[in-house]
This record gives C-alpha cells, sequence and structure tokens, in this order.
C-alpha cells in the first residue's frame, strides 16, 4: 500500500462526507498494485473511469503517467477527485460524465476502471438510488456498467494499449473475458484475492443464496482484475 492510498482513504471521506462518495476499498487497493506491478501507467497517457475519490488516478500520476485524465457520473465525486488530486499535488484532470464522454478524449494508452459491480434485487432497499451506493449497485446480475464498458473498449483504446477492470466473481468474471475478447481484445485474469464481505454483501447475502449465486454460509469473495489488451 503506498503512502498515497493510505493517506486518501481518510481525505476522501473527510472531503465530501462519508455518505458523500465512496471510500478506497481492497478493490481500488488490487487496481493500483496491478497497475504497479505491470507498469502500463509510466510514460503514458491514462484514464481512470468511474474514479470516485480518485485515488487510481492519483495512483497513476504518482507512477509517472505522461498525463491523466479521470472521470464520474457523480457531481460530489469529481469535487471530491479535484480536491484529493490538488492535496496530493499531481496533476490529475478529472471530469464529470461515463466512458462515453471519455471516448471524446482519447484514444488513451492505458484505460483504468473499478466500476460499479455488486448485484442486488429489483426491489432492493433505498440506498439503492440514494447516497453513495450508485457506487456499488450494477443491477440483478453485476453488469449494468461492466457490459457497456466492455463494448466500448475498442474506441477508448489506442493500438497497442491496454485496459485494467477491476470487479467481483458475483459480476461474472467469464463473462467479462468473453464480452472484451469478442471485440477484438486480448484478455486474461492478472490478479485475484479473496476477501471477506464488507458491510454491502454482507446486507444481499441471504438474497445471493436464494438467488444461488452464493454457496450456503460462505461470507467471501473472489476479487480479480482482467487486463485487456488492444494489437
Amino acid at each position: 500500500m503506498t503512502a498515497a492510498y493510505t493517506d486518501l482513504r481518510d481525505r476522501s471521506v473527510a472531503a465530501e462526507g462519508v455518505r458523500a462518495v465512496y471510500a478506497p476499498q481492497q478493490d481500488s487497493h488490487l487496481l493500483i498494485d496491478a497497475m504497479r506491478t505491470t507498469e502500463l501507467a509510466l510514460g503514458r497517457r491514462v484514464v481512470d473511469l468511474c474514479t470516485g475519490s480518485g485515488v487510481v488516478a492519483i495512483e497513476a500520476a504518482v507512477m509517472g503517467a505522461a498525463q491523466v485524465t479521470a472521470f464520474d457520473i457523480c457531481p460530489r465525486a469529481v469535487r471530491c477527485a479535484r480536491a484529493n488530486a490538488l492535496a496530493t499535488v499531481v496533476d490529475v484532470d478529472v471530469h464529470l460524465g461515463s466512458w462515453t464522454r471519455a471516448i471524446e478524449f482519447g484514444p488513451f494508452d492505458l484505460v483504468v476502471c473499478n466500476p460499479p459491480y455488486v448485484p442486488h434485487a429489483s426491489d432492493a432497499d433505498a440506498e439503492a438510488i440514494l447516497g453513495p451506493a450508485w457506487a456499488w449497485n450494477a443491477g440483478e446480475d453485476g453488469r449494468l456498467v461492466l457490459d457497456p464498458l466492455c463494448a466500448s473498449a475498442p474506441e477508448l483504446l489506442a493500438d497497442g494499449a491496454a485496459m485494467l477492470i477491476v470487479q467481483s466473481e458475483f459480476a461474472g468474471i467469464e463473462h467479462s473475458l468473453t464480452a472484451l475478447r469478442t471485440v477484438g481484445l486480448d484478455a486474461e485474469v492478472i490478479a485475484r484475492q479473496r476477501i471477506p464481505f464488507g458491510p454491502v454483501l454482507s446486507a444481499r447475502a441471504a438474497w445471493l443464496e436464494r438467488t444461488g449465486r452464493l454457496e450456503a454460509g460462505r461470507r467471501d469473495e473472489e476479487l480479480v482484475v482482467i487486463r485487456a489488451d488492444k494489437r
């Protein structure tokens, strides 16, 4: 864990309030570690989609990216990411919008994304609409963002560029790999981590069991980072 990540975990909450912007969790850490191990950010033009607190974008800048751009659909997240970048003294250009707007700024040498990927029932609790829940809720199959993101990958990537996406097993790892390969990219899992359920999945565990997504009594999940390359 880098110093920037450790400091930002508290700073992002303080900047906007605990219910406003989702603080960095293990998935962000896993994505940052994959970015560091592959050295894909060094000297590259990087875009961070679904940036949230901005932690991944900031780490890309710290790792020596030539240019870092970040996007989020939440105005509070945009303000928070800008404040965090300023406080960390790195150059990150943060914009309001999704990957569809990011296409206008591309193509990029590296696309990184920690998208919403938690599945939830159509009659899920009110937090499915309010507060920071849009940072994790992603439809009944967890692929509300992943599917269009994978489909848009070739438009975001320059030739020879790469995409790193972090997601949970409950959003269909093989589905993502197939979707990325279908649009002509080489795709593979490059990092895995098994972690205990946090508050969101703990609250959804009974539903996941009822719908056959989770073995009875299990309370952990596998996170993966998928790398997709455009040749």
